[in-house]
């Protein structure tokens, strides 16, 4: 396995991202946003500024973490814009050589007292998805759905019908989301999901991991964000079987600690958040070698 993560959560500009990952030790980031703009939406000259000071530092991309299709987005928003973002993000990751990018299945339709309507635009969402994982899979990039609160993550049933109903398209696992969202099929208000369960049932389809940990209170909605190991998520235990399945991919940290990328009301320094992500990073660490492994410059070797 080897390490990488979220480091628009260390910093928002490039230069502060390479110096997390730096103190780190690793040579990878899952790229987000940068200056806050994602990084398939920068100007050209923006991103080849990005692209220049990662090529600089020696720092590559394991996967783009894409808006395409996320838990803002609506199934019935215009699609053409949808399919000129895949395009551009498919130039932009063959000239970083990026193998993955993260996509999600657009937003639920909830009712004004936040259950789920019985029409989820099934059929649309899947059309949709198929055309644009095809255009992703024709130029040699794997596209990764996260289970995150998007139609896929409603629950592990929700998750593996799109994954049957869209070719070439494969799973984003993160091991925070199902412990920190409502579990759809069963009565409202909904549950949390059960994060051993919904690991049990999806993880033969994994092909990228990131790793979060946390807590929500099923009748507030409320969500805290914890080191890994900390939470109710069952980070340890995820880990623990990816090692004895001799997973050999990657895993990201996204800590959602210092700065969460869905809520723009969480506010911390730059310091803080800075100093959050490398401490995040090396408690991840820290779980690897409880668990047996070997660490050497991001990359993680099994006894």
């Amino acid at each position: 396995m080897t390490l990488s993560g979220f480091a628009d959560e260390a910093a928002d500009d490039i230069a502060g991202q390479i110096e997390a990952t730096k103190a780190l030790g690793w040579s990878y980031i899952e790229a987000r946003s940068v200056d806050g703009v994602n990084i398939h939406d920068l100007d050209e000259a923006s991103f080849e500024r990005c692209a220049a000071a990662l090529e600089e530092a020696g720092v590559r991309v394991c996967c783009f973490g894409s808006t395409i299709a996320n838990w803002g987005r609506r199934v019935d928003e215009d699609f053409s814009a949808t399919l000129r973002t895949v395009d551009r993000a498919i130039g932009r990751m063959k000239r970083l050589g990026v193998p993955l990018i993260r996509l999600m299945s657009y937003s639920v339709f909830l009712d004004a007292s936040g259950r789920a309507l019985p029409d989820q635009r099934e059929t649309e969402r899947f059309a949709k998805l198929r055309e644009i994982c095809s255009r992703f899979v024709e130029a040699g990039i794997t596209p990764v759905h996260e289970n995150c609160l998007n139609y896929g993550g409603m629950s592990w049933e929700h998750t593996l019908k799109l994954l049957e109903e869209v070719p070439g398209l494969k799973l984003v696992y993160d091991t925070g989301n199902p412990g920190l969202s409502p579990d759809f099929r069963k009565a409202f208000p909904y549950p949390n999901q059960d994060s051993l369960e919904t690991w049990g049932r999806l993880k033969t389809f994994a092909a990228h991991i990131h790793i979060k940990d946390g807590r929500r209170d099923p009748a507030t909605g409320e969500e805290s964000y914890f080191f890994p190991g900390e939470g109710d998520c069952r980070v340890a235990d995820i880990l623990s079987d990816l090692m004895a399945a001799g997973y050999t991919g990657m895993l990201s940290i996204e800590p959602h600690m210092a700065v969460v990328f869905h809520d723009t009301t969480v506010h911390s320094t730059a310091r803080a958040r800075f100093d959050n992500y490398v401490e995040y990073g090396r408690r991840t660490e820290a779980m690897l070698r409880s668990l047996g492994c070997e660490l050497s410059s991001g990359r993680v070797l099994y006894r």
